[in-house]
């Protein structure tokens, strides 16, 4: 067995492999289903390898891992079988915090390990990766309460937020240098208690519209939190994977400012979320006119034009609408109509909510364009027609200097020649903003569920069938 167990770390190298090779898989659609099963292939090998060939911790309880294991995976099989795509944003959010959760315990496991000596290199990474576990844990148990829409999970805002904030991060700073200098427990346990308390402060300041970017922020910290874990248990495997996702969710939080034209410590410690809600709050007092029209006349205007380009955004997740959205795109192609996607990077409420929606309903990937790739084609398209979308499509970023988005790259939307927008309602969208787009005098709103207006749409292009 000491023989095999000399070879572990090439077991864990081919693992580590594997998931570098999923990230190049999940980096486009069409190969994010082999990126996936590259996945949990490397898995497989680690949980093997953990298990039968790298040295085993002295007496370890067998049953008890196994039962954990077993029961964590049938949450895990029936969440991911039920979870309506409404609700994924929210159960992202909530898989990042048991990644942190891990950590603070695993850390807290080690710390009480009455056979165990911390030299200054442990107490380091014990101090790091409990820290950042904590506050990953609570910052994504606030972030799942504001996308799952919970009354506990309300914004906080006023001139003392940040003054705690700084209060908070120093305090558990100093607990953390003490623990690190003296082995003081108290100071441990003081410095994981700040740390889940400023987890809290940090995110709740911050409004809905930044939310994909801190879901985006929070996988990145959920994978530096396993890569403490990793250094606490000297596991490589874990110490690779938890880098490969700390940096590429890094990476992906880079990409998505960028797209929103802004900084990340302005999404975290500035934002708009706030300014955003404090405005749509005090409104215009003067209402604002807006043509509507029905079903049928969105039919007629698209089974009659060249070219329509289809701007979805989270009304259409939470509509479930994204089966009857293809086959609108199917009836119209059938007319001859040339029909595109455009997704915003920012779009719903995670990174990539949107492909996978489309993805979910079979829309063919060479359909799908990013922004970059469509904006320069609005301006000689017929027809957008826009399901749920607000912030994205919003032209106060264009030419609304006191706009709190203003700066913010957008679908160009209204450049079009005819816009309709589906909407239950003129209320503001996620981040509180009105959008004057819908009151163009080339824009019609059109009321409803975003499922049941696509379906009578499509009837309506068929000849009422």
């Amino acid at each position: 067995m000491s023989f095999i167990a000399d070879y572990a770390n090439w077991f864990y190298l081919i693992g580590a492999v594997l998931f570098i090779m999923t990230l190049r898989g999940l980096s486009g659609p069409k190969t994010a289903i082999m990126g996936n099963r590259y996945g949990m292939a490397g898995m497989a090998i680690a949980i093997l390898t953990t298990f039968f060939v790298a040295p085993a911790p002295e007496s370890p309880v067998v049953w008890l891992i196994i039962a954990a294991m077993v029961l964590g995976g049938a949450i895990g099989i029936f969440r991911a079988r039920t979870v309506p795509m409404t609700q994924m944003p929210e159960t992202v959010a909530l898989m990042h915090s048991m990644v942190g959760l891990s950590a603070v315990c695993i850390a807290a496991a080690a710390v009480l390990h009455s056979g165990l000596h911390h030299d200054s290199l442990h107490r380091f990474e014990l101090f790091v990766g409990c820290f950042v576990g904590a506050i990953t844990f609570s910052a994504s148990i606030f972030a799942y309460g504001k996308l799952a829409a919970k009354k506990w999970a309300k914004t906080i805002k006023g001139g003392s937020v940040k003054p705690i904030q700084i209060i908070l991060l120093v305090l558990m700073l100093a607990c953390g240098a003490h623990y690190f200098l003296t082995e003081n427990l108290v100071s441990f346990w003081a410095m994981t208690g700040v740390a889940l308390v400023l987890g809290y402060y940090w995110i709740a300041p911050i409004g809905g519209g930044d939310m994909p970017v801190v879901v985006s922020l929070l996988n990145s910290f959920s994978g530096w939190a396993a890569a403490g874990i990793g250094f606490t248990l000297n596991n490589t495997m874990l110490i690779i994977a938890g880098s490969l996702v700390g940096s590429s969710g890094a990476i992906l939080s880079y990409v998505m400012c960028k797209a929103m034209n802004r900084s990340l410590f302005n999404v975290l410690f500035g934002g708009f979320g706030q300014t955003a809600v404090a405005a749509g709050e005090v409104g215009d007092a003067k209402p604002k006119n807006y043509r509507s029209g029905s079903p049928d006349d969105a039919g007629f205007l698209m089974s009659n034009a060249d070219s329509v380009i289809i701007v979805p955004g989270y009304g259409m997740a939470q509509g479930r609408a994204q089966n009857a959205v293809k086959e609108l795109a199917n009836t119209l192609k059938e007319k001859g109509v040339n029909v595109r996607f455009a997704i915003h990077p920012v779009a719903g409420r995670m990174p990539g909510h949107m492909n996978v929606l489309l993805a979910e309903a079979d829309v063919p990937y060479e359909d799908i364009y990013e922004m970059d790739e469509i904006n320069s084609d609005f301006a000689s398209t017929d027809v957008v027609l826009v399901i749920g979308a607000n912030d994205v499509v919003n032209p106060a970023a264009k030419d609304d200097p006191s706009s709190p988005i203003y700066g913010m790259p957008i679908l160009e939307a209204y450049k079009a020649q005819t816009v309709m927008v589906i909407k239950r309602s003129m209320a503001t969208g996620y981040a509180g903003l009105d959008n004057d787009l819908f009151y163009l005098d080339k824009t019609m709103m059109i009321f409803g569920d975003a499922k049941k207006v696509v379906e009578d749409m499509s009837k309506s292009i068929n000849g009422g069938h």
